[in-house]
């Protein structure tokens, strides 16, 4: 069986299609969820969702943050080095044993 560009053509078209449809439809999924799981308040007042934080707050927050990120890691040498090393011989890595020798022919 013989394909021409024009089912080759109509195949991709398909596909690609088929994702972008999936994905919006994905994405109302997604929001759908969101609106199901989203905290209502149990009176009929409105709540305040978050207390507003200060710009020094989250300066010092982010500060923070950054220090302790910074300790967790040594300071390296930025230098690679690569080293040779000789293996030793094993009989585990030989491939000579691995081979099966020829029979004796007379």
């Amino acid at each position: 069986m013989s394909w021409g560009w024009s089912e080759i053509l109509w195949v991709s078209l398909i596909g690609f299609s088929l994702v972008v449809v999936l994905l919006v439809a994905l994405i109302f999924i997604m929001k759908a969820f969101g609106a199901c799981f989203r905290v209502r308040p149990a009176s009929g007042k409105k709540v305040d969702a978050q207390p507003m934080i200060s710009e020094e707050e989250i300066a010092a927050i982010a500060t923070a943050l950054k220090i302790y990120r910074g300790a967790l890691h040594d300071r390296e040498s930025e230098v690679l080095t690569i080293l040779n090393i000789k293996r030793a011989y094993s009989p585990w890595n030989s491939k000579i044993h691995g081979l099966t020798q020829l029979p004796d022919r007379r």
